[in-house]
């Protein structure tokens, strides 16, 4: 099954399924002399853990990280990091009234297609469970950025038709759907609970902004950043779409709207008034903060009635059980600035060869 690396210079690969003994991770390409504790990876795999509100799964796990690799003495040896999580509270039985069944929105029937054979508890390796072994991997990239400068901060912008007007970030962990807007947060967990209760999920926006990039971080043409942070956002479950900067809404304007004019700026460097490109220019980062959305589907598994078929091609109706988020948006935050600490990362890397 290939497919289950992503990265250049510092590369990853996940393993694991939902519901088996563990998932984890193998990082590659770290350089050595790092100082990284368990603790630090802790910090980030508690932020995506399950079972953290009212408005998230209720699967406990701890979400306890075991580095069985790559770090002697607290420092990075240069060699391959293997991060491994045990699953602790995965309820398999909830699963088998429909290992035959097909669920609306889920991988089960294209896994069969393409594999033959599948792990139907908990959706196997297209759980988002698989995302564990990306966080435990970018809290160690997100050390390497922070030594460089480099935050990244990642916040729900909108759930359903409730669109957060202003950006804090510090009121982003101060409400469990981590909203920056403090109001239109208190508004979208109550319509989060509301969907819960009718047995239904919903979808949002997230989006992930990076500060302190120098520029010229890129490497045109094929893995340009927007392209990387394109490949590896869209790789997550359930994602729909991805823009930067104005994204979709460039469609709509005109070259001298937004166009992102150019200064000179007190200090003699060189800056920008608007920042509509979100931070990219042919794929190359200009020296303005990144800005990334992405859009999240509703949560395919919900307890309410829905028609399906069976492997046979008979009709079924279903109603899922288990433990699943009535919105992905809130824990999907961290995984997503993973995802974009992994490619910053990565393409950080990749400069100091581009020069002599």
């Amino acid at each position: 099954m290939p497919g289950n690396s992503f990265g250049t210079i510092f590369r990853i690969t996940t393993w694991g399924e939902s519901h088996g003994p563990a998932v984890g991770v193998v990082v590659d390409g770290c350089p050595a002399g790092l100082e990284i504790s368990a603790e630090e990876i802790q910090f980030e795999l508690d932020r995506r853990r399950p079972g953290q509100s009212k408005i998230t799964t209720q699967r406990k796990e701890p979400d306890t990280v075991e580095i069985l690799s790559g770090v002697f003495e607290g420092k990075t040896l240069g060699t391959p990091i293997s991060l491994m999580v045990r699953n602790t509270d995965a309820i398999s039985k909830s699963y088998e009234d429909i290992k035959d069944t097909y669920r609306p929105g889920h991988a089960d029937y294209t896994y069969d297609e393409k594999y033959g054979f599948r792990d139907h508890r908990g959706g196997g390796r297209s759980s988002n469970r698989e995302t564990v072994g990306r966080v435990a991997a970018a809290a160690i990239a997100k050390k390497i950025l922070n030594l460089n400068g480099i935050k990244t901060y990642g916040y729900v912008k909108q759930v359903g038709n409730i669109v957060a007007q202003n950006i804090d970030f510090d009121e982003i962990e101060r409400n469990i759907v981590r909203c920056p807007d403090s109001n239109k947060a208190q508004e979208m967990i109550e319509l989060i609970e509301t969907v819960r209760k009718e047995g239904d999920s919903i979808g949002g926006v997230v989006e992930v902004v990076s500060t302190g990039l120098q520029a010229g971080l890129g490497t045109p043409v094929f893995h340009k950043v927007d392209a990387e942070l394109a490949q590896g956002l869209m790789s997550l479950g359930g994602i729909r779409g991805f823009e930067v900067g104005l994204g979709f809404e460039a469609t709509t304007m005109k070259g001298s709207q937004a166009n992102d004019v150019m200064y000179k700026k007190d200090s003699g460097e060189l800056g920008f008034k608007t920042n509509n490109a979100g931070g990219l220019l042919g794929g190359i980062t200009n020296g303005e903060d990144l800005v990334v959305r992405i859009a999240i589907k509703p949560t395919s598994s919900i307890p309410k009635v829905q028609q399906t078929v069976d492997k046979s091609g008979n009709p079924k109706e279903l109603k899922v059980k288990g433990r699943h988020d009535p919105c992905l948006c809130p824990r999907a935050v961290p995984i997503a600035e993973a995802m974009v600490n992994l490619v910053l990362v990565d393409q950080l890397l990749l400069s100091r060869i581009t020069r002599i």
